[in-house]
């Protein structure tokens, strides 16, 4: 469900947004068992020979998990202070993530023991998941009051400059790992059709980037507490630059180890960096807070401020961010359309992280008036 739960984007700063209504623990079991009508959908309509409109109509209802995972991370933040929230959020996302590394893995499984001929097993199977994870937010979860009267948050976030960086920056780190998740087998059948002359031999490895993407995030997440967010995203936009040099190079010269090695790469920054990225969203809400108290405002009401902002702005850099995904297979269909090589979509990500690289130092790094301290 993970892949497929990005799209449609918009629903999810919205659903981020229902645990100021509900609660944490109270829309945590309604936004997991919402994820109940793709699931069951896709159980009814999948089977060999579905058009393809009948599936995209489907796909759309699987926004809704977008959503579930953004207002999981809207309440993770509200429950660690700010020295641990890089770790935190880092455990959450990852562990969140996961499901792409864990669909693919089950859908190798379905088709090497069932066949082409039964593909509602694998949805079926998360059907009694998704109750158990519902029930066990009922049994174990809890209500933060902190947490209520934050309506209207997204609309207050969207007035600040540094959510539309962080949407960006965002989309060159969670983008990257949802579109190069989508990306990856694809690209192998098509750059070495001789050692993967089909999808099930492409599928065998396919999971592999996703699974390091995933499993990495927290390792982002605490290198953020320590040494601030925004410097870890900085030198991890320099290295996932220099994977998309190493992938480029790697295609011109048809060589599959070193093609793997820099999606690997890929793939392992993507997720220190969505890790680190999601640090500096409450770093910078926190600063803005402290900046309020220097000028006279209260401090309870600052530290109210800077947390709901705080998880507006993840779950609308979130949605943005998904966009991402989108953008990475657009580039490299562009690219195979116009020169029948990946070549010029991996050109293109090189010049997008530089230019994340660049964006970042400039507003968050670079000494100038204004600039945020602690981010």
């Amino acid at each position: 469900m993970a892949p497929g739960a990005r799209s449609p984007a918009w629903i999810v700063p919205d659903l981020a947004a229902a645990v100021a209504v509900f609660g944490c623990r109270n829309w945590t079991i309604i936004s997991a068992l919402m994820l109940l009508i793709p699931t069951i959908l896709i159980a009814v309509v999948l089977e060999p020979g579905v058009s393809y409109t009948t599936l995209l109509l489907v796909a759309m209802t699987a926004g809704v998990g977008g959503g579930n995972f953004a207002s999981s991370m809207t309440n993770i933040n509200h429950y660690y202070p700010a020295r641990l929230k890089g770790w935190a959020l880092g455990v959450n996302a990852g562990g969140g993530n996961l499901g792409v590394p864990v669909v693919q893995l089950v859908g190798l499984l379905v088709l090497a023991t069932l066949g082409t001929q039964h593909p509602r097993a694998l949805v079926v199977i998360y059907i009694p998941l998704i109750v158990l994870s519902a029930l066990g937010a009922a049994l174990m979860m809890n209500n933060l009051s902190q947490a209520s009267n934050a309506k209207g948050a997204v609309r207050e976030v969207v007035k600040h400059r540094e959510t539309w960086i962080m949407s960006l920056l965002h989309i060159g780190t969670f983008g990257s790992f949802i579109g190069f998740s989508f990306a990856f087998g694809q690209v192998l059948l098509v750059q070495f059709p001789e050692q993967f002359p089909t999808p099930v031999k492409a599928a065998a490895l396919t999971f592999i980037g996703p699974l390091l993407g995933s499993l990495i995030r927290p390792v982002g997440g605490a290198l953020a507490d320590r040494y601030r967010g925004s410097v870890v995203t900085f030198y991890n936009f320099m290295v996932m630059a220099l994977g998309a040099i190493v992938v480029l190079v790697a295609a011109q010269m048809k060589l599959l180890p070193l093609y793997l090695v820099g999606f690997v790469v890929l793939f392992v920054t993507s997720g220190i960096g969505n890790g680190s990225t999601y640090k500096v969203i409450p770093a910078i809400f926190a600063a803005k807070g402290q900046k309020e108290v220097g000028s006279g405002g209260e401090v309870s009401m600052a530290t109210f401020l800077s947390t709901r902002r705080a998880g507006a702005l993840i779950g609308l850099a979130e949605a943005i961010g998904a966009f991402g995904g989108v953008l990475v297979n657009l580039a490299f269909r562009q690219s195979y359309l116009t020169s029948k090589s990946g070549d010029g979509a991996a050109m293109a990500f090189i010049a997008f992280y530089a230019v994340c690289c660049l964006v970042n130092w400039a507003v968050f790094l670079r000494r100038h008036e204004g600039r945020l301290e602690g981010v």
